[in-house]
């Protein structure tokens, strides 16, 4: 029923892109024409645009690597609060890390129809008189097909984070995130390395982009134009030749430790890691529905999960 419902949204998916691809150049003239030059300049100042490689290699149980180009927007959420969905509001990001400064989210904007963010990154300051500086960041990370997420609060500078999400269905869920992210600059930078108890440190991701100038890209639609899309025909191939050669398949873990969010909390807790001020150690679970938003808080660290929806809940 899941391969179903999986490749029936594939088509539809494939199908509403294909029609709103067609009238893009329709929807990009309507645009300019209904707004003024002021608002565009307000919304492209807002923008900061990256392009760069994300990079995956594989130590066990066979070594496997592959690269991407990959398009990225960091966004100044103050100044651009209508630009994203299904993220987090500033004032929301400021409670949980405790920071007074700007919020700048990392993240792949979505493209005729469709959204593809298996990372986006908040961006989290401080400051005190003339001085800005970077204090925590917040790694939102989004599983496929699942479409399941789990947010949680970092140290940019090196952290070790208790794996806390299914990512892939070649990973289980033993080991821990080792994690870091520069100062967005001219150049960005973000890396992940897996530890594992057993494997050790088998698993790397990175993300090396460079700032692009955003006037030369005047129209964000054409710029994103299929990145989302490009994103998720590199994970869903990859998987396919992890398959092909044999990598063992690992079920979810909601089906065979239901309280696999719970054990993260755990392991995180015995990392030791860097915490949250005692202002946030009270948050726990709760939500609006509990049923698809979690957020709890370890000794050590803030996380909040998002559920699937339909059928893989």
């Amino acid at each position: 029923m899941e391969i179903l419902y999986l490749v029936c949204s594939i088509v539809s998916t494939s199908l509403t892109s294909l029609v709103l691809s067609l009238i893009l150049p329709f929807d990009a003239l309507l645009r300019r024409r209904g707004s003024s030059r002021a608002s565009n300049d307000a919304a492209e100042t807002a923008v900061t645009l990256y392009e760069g490689t994300v990079w995956h290699q594989r130590r066990h149980p066979i070594n496997h690597s592959f690269q991407y180009q990959v398009r990225y927007a960091l966004i100044d959420l103050d100044r651009a609060p209508h630009a994203t969905r299904h993220h987090l509001s500033p004032h929301e990001v400021r409670q949980i890390t405790d920071t007074n400064g700007p919020i700048l989210l990392l993240t792949i904007p979505p493209s005729v129809g469709y959204e593809q963010n298996p990372l986006s990154v908040y961006y989290c300051y401080s400051v005190e008189g003339s001085t800005r500086q970077l204090k925590k960041c917040i790694a939102e990370v989004t599983n496929t097909p699942w479409g399941e997420r789990v947010s949680f609060v970092f140290n940019p500078h090196s952290d070790l984070v208790a794996k806390a999400l299914h990512v892939s269905p070649f990973m289980d869920m033993l080991g821990s995130w080792d994690i870091k992210a520069n100062d967005p600059g001219d150049n960005l930078t973000i890396s992940i390395s897996v530890h594992h108890p057993k494997h050790g440190n088998y698993f790397i991701a990175s993300l090396k982009a460079k700032r692009l100038c955003s006037s030369t890209e005047s129209d964000h639609a054409f710029f994103f134009w299929l990145m989302p899309h490009k994103v998720a025909v590199w994970i869903y191939w990859h998987a396919v030749k992890l398959w092909w050669k044999n990598v063992q398949f690992v079920q979810h873990p909601k089906y065979s430790v239901p309280t696999y969010r719970e054990e993260a909390l755990k392991r995180d807790d015995t990392l030791q890691c860097c915490g949250l001020s005692s202002d946030n150690r009270h948050l726990h679970l709760r939500g609006s529905d509990l049923g698809s938003l979690a957020e709890i808080s370890s000794k050590n660290r803030w996380f909040r999960w998002r559920d699937a929806k339909w059928p893989w809940s």
